[in-house]
Formats: C-alpha cells, sequence, structure tokens
C-alpha cells in the first residue's frame, strides 16, 4: 500500500492584495520596545504576536532586518548565540497603538556562551513558546543547506504540545544548488508530517536575495492585520 502524500506545500503565491498588505505592514513603524529576560518582563497581553525562533546562526536577525528594509534593526552577527534576550518590535502603528508585535527570539542548540547563560536563555525561550497567549503563529526559521535537525524537532514537539501554530521558513536558499534546496524541502517536508501544529505551507527566503521575503510579509500581515 502507498504511503499517503505528505500535505505540505511551498508557498507560491498571496495575491496582490496580500502582498500589498504585507508591504505596508512593514514599510509602517517598526521599534524596539525591550530586550526581556524574564516572564515577567513581557509586555502586556494586548495585541497578537508573531516571534521568529530557530537554531543558533540560522539568520534570522538578517531575515528581520530584511524583511522590514532596516540593516540593524536586529543584530546579526557571525557568533552562533548571540541574541541572548527576546526581544520586542513593535509592528504596524495605528494611531497611538501598534497594530502587532514582531518577536525576535534567541536561539537554540549551539552558542558560544557559558553553559549557565545558555541554559537560561533556553528556558526563557521554551517557557515563552509554550504559555505566550497572544502568539498568533511562531515561524520556524529552518537553514536550507541543512534542513530539520533533532533540536529542531525538539521545539516542534514543545508547539505541538502548546498546541502554538507554527510555520517553517527556509533561510539561505540562495546558498544551495537547485537539485540540493529540492531535497531539503522533500526531507523538510516528511519531518513536517509529524507534528500535527506544523501549518503545511513552507516558505523559501534569502535575505541576501529578497527571495520570499513579500510572501512572508503577507504571511503575518494576514495574521496581524485581519
Amino acid at each position: 500500500m502507498a504511503a499517503p502524500q505528505v500535505p505540505f506545500t511551498v508557498m507560491a503565491e498571496a495575491g496582490a492584495e496580500a502582498i500589498e498588505r504585507g508591504r505596508k505592514l512593514f514599510a509602517g513603524p517598526c521599534d524596539f520596545v525591550k530586550g526581556v529576560v524574564a516572564m515577567d518582563g513581557l509586555p502586556a497581553p494586548d495585541r497578537p504576536e508573531v516571534c521568529f525562533a530557530g537554531r543558533s546562526n540560522v539568520g534570522k536577525s538578517s531575515l528581520i532586518n530584511a524583511l522590514t528594509g532596516r540593516r540593524a534593526l536586529a543584530r546579526a552577527s557571525n557568533t552562533p548565540g548571540r541574541t541572548q534576550e527576546i526581544n520586542y518590535f513593535t509592528l504596524g502603528a495605528v494611531g497611538r497603538g501598534a497594530r502587532g508585535y514582531l518577536v525576535d527570539l534567541p536561539g537554540y542548540g549551539y552558542a558560544k556562551a557559558p553553559l549557565e547563560k545558555v541554559a537560561r536563555w533556553q528556558d526563557l525561550l521554551r517557557r515563552y513558546l509554550a504559555g505566550r497567549v497572544t502568539l498568533a503563529r511562531a515561524y520556524l526559521l529552518i537553514d536550507a543547506r541543512h534542513g530539520v535537525k533533532p533540536v529542531d524537532h525538539e521545539i516542534m514537539a514543545l508547539l505541538d504540545r502548546s498546541a502554538v501554530s507554527f510555520q517553517v521558513v527556509l533561510t539561505k536558499a540562495d546558498k544551495p544548488k537547485a537539485d540540493e534546496l529540492a531535497g531539503t524541502l522533500d526531507a523538510v517536508k516528511a519531518d513536517l508530517a509529524r507534528h500535527p501544529a506544523a501549518y503545511p505551507e513552507i516558505i523559501v527566503t534569502s535575505s541576501a536575495s529578497g527571495d520570499g521575503l513579500e510572501l512572508l510579509r503577507a504571511a503575518v500581515a494576514r495574521l496581524l492585520v485581519e
């Protein structure tokens, strides 16, 4: 008996209205609010938010900067584990209030830092993902050169248990050759089939070339604007 087809696809289009909505959202105000080192320091849960999570050095800061068109909004570094706080940014101000929050999470996995410090911020990341009531979706970043690693499955399992929707975003898609990228996508689709909280569309991006950015902006806008 043939195995059932994996129901995951690559997001290929979003429609002109959705693309424009995403462009306007990210072209508007996007300001740093605070860096959080403990759960009691989180902003009041008074608006929806989306977060970006991924292994250390997956290109998270570069992607956030590319999405917002701001070169240094998120701090990019070649040193794994530089982001050690939950960093909050307002996204899309309307009148006197912001439409939502964009949240930059600490990288998980390998990091160049003392073990005690790494354990502390990794615990904060997991507690946030498991318990933030206004989290509309987690965007889980996967390096297109390497695919899903065991530590990614640990985070996905946490999101499954917490019933938090997550969507995979492939980063650095300009790096592998076309056949290598296709192979990574097939493997990622198979991996995601194991996780009930996974959203069934993968977004393929490159911060360097700009590929996929308008689709990701549209996806975020659908959650925060609609």
